[in-house]
């Protein structure tokens, strides 16, 4: 361990701060008037004064002279200290003291060098904090995923591509509150912390209150308190925040993700599909493309997208009515396992007829849309909170969105019925516990009475943000676009 030259840089590095504090140098000041941003600094015309500052991510030393390159938010510029001009003090200090990881602010006119380069002729040099570790090899960067999402501070310092899809990231965000906030949609907040996890079908994340001596929820959608706002009388709300789910990883799952929930009353599924294509319009817009390689895939995100009605692919693909697998607002179990045995899906009997329906889903009917679909109508077995087909209870008004095969939405005519919504809700406890469904619906009765109350014809949505920003980056992993995936605990 003593002979780690790391640790021999770091030890180099402390002497260093210790240097500058004995001259009554601060190496980390509390705070620096920039001017100048780099970007609007290199814009600037020859003889113009600047203030920048930023982190050392080049440094030449040629004796009496030094070149550097300074990076900040918005880019990255050159400066050159001159003994002549800072002074010897001040030139040795900057020379001797500092190194590439130290962030540090610079005065100085602008001017171009015989190469054309615009830079500061820095006649002042501010140490503002000075780095201790080494910073990653600049041509090679990070290269070991589990480093770079550990540590995403050096990946960021890294790889100015990451640094991007996290800008990216937050300019979707905000074309979707725009889109929102225009069409009279209130932003709202629900609570984390619940008495039940209800809304979807997943395994919730426990923990426990002390002074109520209580079991508490980590919620897995916002989707009930969102509509009980929808019967106290708003329009419009939606909720841009985290939800939990106690389950797998993968390059599209993450126990913690972020999701934007919307409902509109005197709405329904289609009218979610059309803010779908909206939203998809307004971000490409942004962006300056419609045409995008994602996972290998050439896709065009240029609305109205294709709506597929799974009945009739159902049939187009399988040879057989959906209905034979359904026995009204339940699975025909018989006729589920007779399918999935024909197909070679895999099950055994402690899967639940749920899953079994997906795995058919995925394997079968999905298997070969890559291009931007709406998956129209699915059974209400699987859909406890969404308004039934006129004249057909097996089958509810819900669509799930799809680019390259990945879900990116899933919206309902939203079921506003009391009763209708308790036997749903009933039959899901059914599953519950006939099926070791651990992710089937709770039976929420303080929503069931709250719908007691009224609720209008209502529209709702959730789409996973990082989803599409996956598409809308081209990143294939959920870990790409998360700044700080769930990862093992570290064995440091």
């Amino acid at each position: 361990m003593e002979n780690n030259p790391i640790n021999e840089i770091i030890k180099n590095n402390y002497d260093k701060i210790r240097a500058l504090k004995e001259k009554n140098i601060d190496p980390f000041p509390r705070r620096f008037e920039v001017k100048n941003k780099i970007s609007s600094a290199l814009s600037l015309p020859e003889g113009e004064n600047a203030v920048i500052a930023g982190r050392i991510v080049l440094m030449r030393v040629m004796g009496k002279a030094t070149f550097a390159h300074l990076k900040d938010g918005t880019g990255k510029m050159q400066i050159y200290a001159r003994k002549d001009a800072l002074g010897d003090e001040a030139y040795e200090i900057f020379k001797k003291n500092c190194h590439v990881g130290d962030f540090v602010g610079v005065e100085g006119k602008i001017f171009k060098t015989h190469t054309g380069e615009i830079t500061v002729n820095a006649s002042k040099i501010t140490i503002l904090s000075k780095s201790v570790r080494p910073l990653p090899e600049k041509w090679h960067g990070i290269t070991d995923p589990e480093t770079r999402y550990r540590e995403r501070y050096l990946d960021l310092i890294a790889h100015d591509r990451v640094k991007e899809i996290f800008v990216k990231r937050a300019k979707i965000i905000s074309i979707i509150r725009s889109v929102l906030d225009s069409d009279g949609y209130i932003e709202v907040e629900t609570p984390v912390l619940c008495s039940q996890a209800g809304g979807a079908s997943a395994r919730p994340f426990i923990t426990f209150h002390n002074v109520y001596k209580t079991e508490l929820y980590m919620r897995i959608a916002t989707e009930l308190p969102l509509k009980k706002l929808i019967i106290g009388g708003y329009d419009g709300v939606y909720e841009i925040g985290r939800v939990f789910r106690n389950e797998g990883i993968d390059t599209r799952h993450n126990p913690e993700f972020t999701t934007l929930e919307a409902y509109k009353a005197y709405a329904d599924y289609n009218t979610m599909a059309s803010l779908v294509e909206k939203i998809f319009e307004k971000c490409c817009e942004n962006f300056g493309f419609y045409e995008i390689e994602y996972d290998g895939i050439k896709l065009n995100l240029k609305p109205p997208f294709e709506r597929i009605y799974l009945p009739e692919r159902w049939k187009q693909k399988l040879g057989c009515d959906i209905h034979e697998v359904l026995s009204g607002k339940s699975f025909n179990k018989q006729n589920l396992y007779k399918l999935a045995d024909s197909l070679k899906i895999e099950y055994d009997k402690q899967t639940p007829s749920a899953k079994i329906f997906d795995r058919i889903l995925d394997e079968r009917i999905l298997n070969d849309v890559k291009h931007p679909a709406f998956l129209m109508d699915y059974p209400t077995a699987i859909t406890p909170l969404a308004k039934t087909k006129e004249n057909d209870e097996s089958l509810v008004e819900r669509f799930e969105f799809f680019v390259a095969g990945q879900e990116i939405a899933n919206a309902y005519t939203e079921l506003n019925d009391p009763e209708d919504q308790k036997s749903r809700l009933m039959e899901q406890l059914k599953q519950r516990d006939e099926e070791n469904n651990g992710e089937a619906d709770i039976l929420d009765k303080d929503f069931i009475e709250a719908m007691e109350y009224g609720m209008p014809p209502t529209g709702g949505i959730g789409i996973g943000i990082d989803r599409i920003t996956m598409v809308l980056t081209g990143n294939a992993s959920i870990r790409e676009v998360i700044p700080f995936p769930l990862l093992k605990p570290s064995q440091k």
